[in-house]
């Protein structure tokens, strides 16, 4: 646990369990799980999703976590926040999804649960990198691509999302 204090920081406050293993390189498997489980029974690590801990202790971003967390848990592939979560920022949707976030993935669809944090929604899309250059922004204080209005609403038509809550006035205003 010192050395986990001494590596968490308001930026890096969200571990794989790969990322712990290596403070602790010479337990054996069972022993790191069981060292691992009581870190989180004593209140040292919280669970925010299979396979993704919260070092406690650390001063948390207000608001960020399901983002950083989506960031951390898909790494390996594109990923942008869009659909819903770009729109409701925008104002062009009124509904303001509470504890859920959107991210459009090249990974495959799934709703990752986090717990009292809310919800990861990772919704696949074939679109390359290339396609998407120009409509896109990289959001350094979620850690995520963001996808412009006009290409949230691209998305929302090609996932074949209601479109019931839009409100088109706002929306024209930034196609």
């Amino acid at each position: 646990m010192q050395s986990l204090a001494i590596l968490a920081t308001p930026e890096r406050y969200l571990f794989v369990p790969d990322d712990l293993r290596a403070l602790l390189p010479h337990l054996s498997a069972s022993a790191f799980k069981t060292l691992l489980s009581r870190a989180v029974q004593q209140g040292y690590l919280a669970r925010v999703c299979r396979g993704l801990y919260l070092y406690q202790q650390a001063t948390i971003p207000s608001g960020l976590l399901l983002f950083h967390a989506a960031a951390r848990l898909r790494a390996d592939g594109l990923n942008y926040i869009s659909l819903e979560t770009v729109l409701s920022d925008a104002g062009v949707i009124s509904q303001v999804p509470i504890n859920r976030v959107s991210v459009m993935s090249s990974g495959r669809s799934s709703v990752i649960s986090c717990g009292r944090w809310g919800q990861i929604e990772f919704v696949h899309t074939r679109q390359q990198a290339k396609d998407l250059v120009g409509h896109l922004y990289y959001d350094g204080q979620r850690r995520l691509w963001r996808a412009s209005v006009p290409q949230a609403l691209r998305d929302m038509r090609a996932t074949h999302r209601s479109m019931d809550l839009i409100d088109w006035g706002v929306a024209n205003e930034f196609i």
